[in-house]
């Protein structure tokens, strides 16, 4: 997991700063939230003091049957855990005991709108997707009929020109060059273009070409899921390539296994028709046909049908 600003995350969900602390300084490093209701209780075993805690309507009444006394002590402990911060969701009016408490102890104090339940959702689901471990690799990403192609291989093999050619039949580019890929959780991996250059694609001989003003923005899209990898690689004539697709390859990225094709880069081959093919295939595999197997199926019925007379 990274990590991220708390200022950044305020700002980014909408969030009203009530006292800032060192709001700057603080960087969240988990996408779980707390409720401390147990810690207003006095009960402080086992508390992820790294969670930002939320107070909801069923903690502030809580709060607001204690003494003066309790509340100060509870609220300080808490605090003194150095938690990132305390956010008041539903807008509810702060306690001046709570707001002195977050002065005190320097600990930012925010409010949300939002009911508690939609603010821990929100809070979750952002945070998921700002920490989630990214790396950044070199090649094309296109999204074929709904599912996202990552094409890898050497320099100069024909990455982009495929992808070119994927757009002019109607397909959508994610990134060209470069894609930052990011685990948003155990099983899928998100890729999109750096935002400098989203859109752009280089073509060897012409240059720079914006592939959005050039065919529409029903051309593009900014993120896709990684569903398969694409690797190009030049003719070896000496190496013998599957021709039957009865051994499922795969790749990996950031710990994440991802079916793989291997294609040899040739004259004459439409790499582009041959990926359309790829992506078909692939939603068939995931409904459950395999028409490798089922031909071998049909083989062996007639091999034991025929071993029989």
């Amino acid at each position: 997991m990274g990590l991220i600003s708390l200022g950044k995350m305020a700002q980014d969900l909408g969030m009203t700063i009530i006292n800032a602390g060192d709001i700057e300084e603080i960087n969240v490093t988990t996408s779980n939230v707390g409720r401390p209701g147990l810690q207003l209780a006095g009960f402080f075993d086992y508390f992820a003091r790294d969670r930002i805690q939320v107070i909801g309507r069923v903690e502030m009444t809580y709060l607001e049957g204690m003494k003066d006394k309790d509340i100060t002590e509870r609220l300080d402990k808490l605090m003194q855990f150095d938690i990132p911060c305390l956010i008041i969701s539903r807008n509810m009016p702060v306690p001046d005991l709570v707001l002195e408490a977050s002065k005190r102890n320097n600990c930012p104090l925010l409010s949300s709108n939002l009911v508690t339940s939609t603010l821990i959702h929100r809070l979750i689901t952002y945070l998921d997707d700002a920490l989630a471990p990214r790396v950044t690799q070199h090649g094309v990403l296109v999204d074929v009929y709904g599912a996202g192609l990552f094409i890898v291989g050497e320099s100069g093999i024909g990455k982009s020109e495929t992808a070119l050619e994927l757009v002019k039949r109607g397909h959508r580019l994610v990134a060209d060059d470069a894609v930052e890929i990011r685990k948003v959780d155990e099983s899928r991996l998100v890729g999109e273009a750096p935002e400098l250059i989203r859109h752009f694609m280089e073509i060897r001989g012409i240059g720079i070409i914006d592939i959005k003003a050039m065919y529409g923005v029903g051309s593009v899209i900014n993120s896709k899921n990684i569903q398969m990898l694409i690797q190009l690689e030049f003719w070896d004539n000496t190496k013998e390539y599957d021709r039957l697709g009865l051994t499922d390859e795969y790749g990996e990225i950031l710990g994440i296994k991802l079916p793989k094709i291997v294609l040899p880069v040739r004259p004459g081959r439409n790499l582009a028709i041959i990926l359309e093919v790829a992506a078909r295939n692939l939603r068939l595999k995931e409904m459950g046909y395999h028409a490798a197997k089922e031909l071998d199926g049909r083989l062996n019925s007639l091999i034991q049908k025929n071993s029989k007379k």
